[in-house]
């Protein structure tokens, strides 16, 4: 074979094994691209998964802080109202306690008032020997209705009348002025039975207590809805 044949088979072997090795190159950089392009498209979804988790965690938390405010806020609005409830019932009461320490300033009507809540006492004790405590001032009133106050608890309660007594411990004085928060009594009378196991509290601030006690849901209601 001549040099020249030799030559271009030589040169015909070269040009195969070049496109051979670019097709292999060719199918390397594919195959690259393609791995390149699965494993960017890998990562960027695991980072969207990561912004999204992210984005619910500090929802959540956003969330959780509003209704955390709301509760907060809510509270305080409950007890600003409670608050104001309570400012108008005690106003109320406060009226109310006013208005009693007119009551002993009619004497023909605080008279007959102190007899039947002596009465009203007696019954409720059933002893036969009581002490009775009252103010000062009313110690005179209430010696004058003391016997009427006995015969009519006899009667109601068919027993021979009590022996009471008057202490000479009294209850406290009338409040020196209507905003006075010394210890005072706006009148009525308290008693007990010997032993003083048995105490029957009949003052007219007692009864307002009793009263506005039993009549608080009823006042609320009416009041504030």
């Amino acid at each position: 074979m001549e040099d020249a044949d030799v030559s271009k088979q030589i040169q015909q072997m070269v040009m195969f094994i070049r496109q051979e090795a670019e097709e292999k190159a060719n199918e390397i950089s594919v195959s690259a691209e393609e791995e390149f392009n699965i494993e960017k498209l890998q990562l960027v979804e695991a980072e969207k998964k990561k912004i999204r988790q992210e984005y619910e965690r500090k929802s959540k938390q956003v969330e959780i802080r509003k209704k955390i405010e709301y509760s907060m806020q809510l509270n305080a609005s409950r007890i600003k109202f409670l608050q104001a409830q309570d400012d108008v019932v005690n106003s109320m009461k406060e009226s109310a306690c006013k208005e009693i320490l007119s009551v002993s300033q009619d004497k023909s009507t605080y008279k007959k008032l102190l007899k039947d809540l002596i009465v009203q006492s007696l019954l409720r004790l059933q002893e036969p020997t009581v002490l009775l405590r009252c103010r000062e001032v009313d110690r005179r009133l209430v010696e004058s209705v003391l016997d009427e106050a006995k015969r009519e608890y006899a009667d109601k309660a068919k027993v021979h009348a009590p022996k009471v007594t008057v202490d000479k411990v009294f209850l406290p004085p009338p409040p020196s002025t209507a905003d006075s928060h010394e210890t005072s009594c706006s009148g009525g009378v308290v008693l007990a039975s010997q032993d003083g196991k048995i105490v029957c509290e009949n003052t007219l601030d007692a009864r307002l207590d009793v009263i506005f006690k039993q009549k608080l849901p009823e006042i609320r209601k009416r009041l504030l809805g």
